[in-house]
């Protein structure tokens, strides 16, 4: 089996053109309802060479909302202008999955619904602040959960995953990482729940297994994906043994056959990882695909040491929408405007430019 790093690769029913996955990026660039604009139909077509490009995160519901300016899949208007980019992804003969989300308590009242209190497994308040449309607000507690409610999330989940299929998704995965909802039922930091969704490692997957039961009602199980952040502080989370559990988690989510395992390796802030990653690759019987960090270099030792099957690379292809081809021909990197991550315009978004060689430029 090959393992090179731009030669195609078979994920389940479809053929991606290289290894390279664009991971999920959140642009803050959706417009008034929640959809996304030309702009970003844009911005993912010129990355349409990546083998796989998976959305930023989209909400499957007004409730799940947790910052301003993200994109969600649960109105018509969204289905809408979505097709226009898979259409255009499409166009290149790229593949995109859609990350379908809800934040739970990484939100704000002002960003909800009847300004609602916002959910999650336990009523634990993270640190910190949340972003709104008039600045940075505390986060406030949140209200857990009532077992009654809880098919109606899972619910959500599947009305996201079924607009996604009318948007011309090639499939979807689902956010279980990073501190938003799923990922607060999964880690005990903050699930301190007594009943059938807390305590044991069952029971604190039972969320996840509920929700995947549900979209792979509308999706074959070979086009759904699930991502993971076992160390990730971000979002003040925590789990005593994050390899253990995760280790559980992992290989229950294994037999499912489902299209990869998307899996944040170590804590985007820059801790130094404590887990042996090997271990949950080698946990999970399908596609592994390993993020945090990576450039060829890493990429390249990481599949020839059959530690990976996929690489999801994040802000190298925010900068680069011709990646694949800088990485393969070894040219170098735009660097990328940190000040226009978030928000704005065309501006650090889609005005990044391609190389061009002298022999290329007319």
């Amino acid at each position: 089996m090959s393992v090179d790093l731009f030669e195609p690769f078979q994920l389940g029913d479809l053929t991606l053109s290289n290894r390279m996955v664009m991971a999920p990026m959140t642009r803050n660039r959706a417009d008034e309802h929640n959809a996304v604009t030309p702009l970003t139909v844009t911005y993912y077509q010129q990355r349409a060479t990546a083998g796989l490009i998976i959305t930023e995160a989209t909400q499957v519901s007004p409730a799940g909302v947790g910052y301003p300016a993200t994109p969600g899949i649960h109105s018509e208007t969204q289905v809408t202008a979505w097709r226009k980019v898979t259409d255009a992804v499409h166009a290149l003969g790229g593949r995109i999955f859609l990350q379908l989300w809800y934040t739970g308590r990484i939100s704000h009242p002002s960003l909800l619904p009847d300004n609602a209190t916002p959910v999650s497994a336990s009523a634990i308040r993270p640190d910190g602040q949340a972003v709104t449309y008039s600045g940075m607000q505390d986060y406030v507690t949140p209200r857990a959960l009532n077992i009654e409610e809880i098919p109606h999330i899972v619910a959500q989940f599947k009305h996201g995953a079924t607009q996604a299929k009318r948007a011309g998704f090639d499939g979807v995965e689902v956010h279980a990482g990073n501190g938003y909802l799923i990922d607060q039922f999964l880690r005990d930091g903050s699930n301190h729940r007594s009943d059938a969704y807390g305590g044991n490692l069952p029971n604190r997957m039972r969320l996840l297994n509920e929700v995947l039961d549900a979209i792979c009602e509308v999706w074959p199980a070979q086009r759904v994906g699930v991502r993971f952040s076992p160390e990730n502080k971000f979002n003040s989370m925590s789990d005593s043994d994050p390899q253990a559990h995760f280790g559980y988690f992992t290989a229950q989510l294994s037999t499912r056959k489902l299209a990869y395992l998307h899996v944040l390796e170590g804590d985007m802030q820059g801790k130094t990882s404590a887990m042996n990653y090997r271990e949950l690759r080698i946990k999970f019987a399908g596609p592994y695909m390993a993020n945090n960090g990576y450039d060829r270099v890493r990429a390249e030792t990481a599949l020839r040491g059959n530690a990976a099957d996929l690489i999801a690379i994040g802000v190298p292809f925010l900068a680069n929408p011709d990646l694949v081809r800088r990485y393969k021909e070894d040219l170098p990197l735009n660097t990328a405007d940190q000040a226009s991550f978030y928000g704005g315009n065309e501006h650090g978004y889609t005005d990044y430019p391609f190389y061009k060689k002298e022999t290329e430029v007319a």
